[in-house]
């Protein structure tokens, strides 16, 4: 591991419904880094995203409002201060009905063609 200052995000483009902000700290994209990426989402009131069965563990720390994740077996509403972690393989959805600003980690890194987003 190399030591090193991260001296701005990278903005990812977002697969949702309306925009939302991705800024990628670490990860394949800033650091070339594939095995995890830790990323700062601004999520917009009204945002949601497609269901999807990821190839990676995920967790979620919520800095600002709440973020409401959809499971098959449960729907759980995330305020800030709380946490989140799912694991690979397992289908999941996200959504911000009132906005929201949050940290997410992806072990491995997040990877577009690993993420496996419901066909809508």
């Amino acid at each position: 591991m190399i030591q090193q200052i991260i001296e701005k995000p990278t903005i990812v483009k977002a697969q949702c419904n309306i925009p939302k902000i991705i800024k990628e700290f670490i990860g394949r994209k800033n650091t070339d880094n594939k095995q995890l990426s830790i990323a700062k989402m601004e999520s917009p009131a009204g945002w949601s995203e497609p269901g999807q069965t990821p190839d990676f563990d995920e967790y979620t720390i919520v800095l600002k409002g709440t973020v409401k994740i959809e499971t098959k077996e449960k729907t759980f509403e995330v305020n800030a201060g709380s946490a989140f972690c799912t694991s690979k393989g397992k289908w999941v959805r996200y959504s911000t009905p009132n906005g929201a600003e949050y940290i997410s980690v992806c072990v491995p890194a997040f990877k577009p063609e690993t993420v496996h987003r419901d066909v809508q």
